[in-house]
């Protein structure tokens, strides 16, 4: 670790390899933290922030303690059985466990959103959640986005300094950025729907990357952004109108 420092503090090199895992880092955690915000605004409005921290000081602790275990990270990519041919390791199933949870959850919530009414089929359990419920459900999808975030600083660098900083400031921004997002998400009915929308689409993601097939993120975040654009227009063109209906109305 003392020896990582010191290399950052010496080599330019460091220092480039430090921001551009710093910026993955935090990219990776917009999955994270959109999942955390969405789930948190299902409890009541007292526990939704203390949610969010214990879900993103989980979230820090989790990658931590992963960085703590790189031999043991490393040897979860090893094969330990083949399924069509394929080898399949620990990693690749954490990844398909949590895409098929993310899918499930995501299915689960824009069929509440779409039609409220109780029905007798396998997503009519109520969608509000006990605290403790909500936390359970935060620790699983961080250990899946923690891993996938530390294999991923593994194959950038070998500095475990460079690494910590990156993660420690990319959890930083998930809390500063945790409860602006999900106060926005509740004001916007529409943009609850983009986010399960984009839940739907990472879970796709990881069950995809667990079976083998390599999906280029930039491809999904450009998707996103796009989507988040579009609707960021939308909402604009909505206000600006209900401000000319208030305008005409005779007082």
């Amino acid at each position: 670790m003392l020896e990582g420092l010191s290399q950052l503090a010496s080599e330019p090199a460091a220092w480039a390899a430090l921001a551009t895992l710093v910026a993955m880092e935090v990219v990776l955690g917009i999955d994270n933290l959109i999942f955390i915000s969405v789930l948190s605004n299902k409890l009541p409005e007292h526990q939704r922030v203390r949610a969010r921290q214990i879900g993103i000081g989980l979230a820090l602790g989790l990658r931590l303690l992963l960085l703590a275990s790189i031999a043991w990270i490393v040897q979860l990519t090893e094969p330990v059985f083949e399924l069509f041919g394929r080898g399949m390791s620990w990693r690749d199933m954490i990844l398909i466990g949590g895409g098929l949870f993310l899918v499930w959850k995501a299915t689960k919530e824009i069929h509440h959103n779409i039609d409220p009414t109780p029905n007798d089929d396998m997503f009519d359990a109520p969608v509000s959640i006990g605290f403790t419920a909500a936390i359970g459900q935060i620790i699983l999808l961080d250990l899946v986005f923690s891993l996938d975030s530390i294999i991923t600083a593994v194959g950038m660098t070998d500095n475990i300094a460079i690494m910590v900083i990156a993660v420690v400031t990319a959890v930083t921004v998930m809390l500063v950025a945790a409860t602006p997002l999900a106060n926005f998400i509740e004001r916007n009915p529409t943009v609850v729907m983009l986010a399960l929308a984009f839940l739907m689409l990472i879970g796709t993601t990881l069950i995809a990357e667990g079976f083998g097939a390599h999906v280029p993120k930039g491809y999904v975040y450009a998707a996103m952004a796009f989507s988040a654009a579009v609707e960021t227009l939308n909402i604009i063109a909505r206000r600006r109108a209900q401000r000319r209906k208030t305008k005409s109305v005779p007082a």
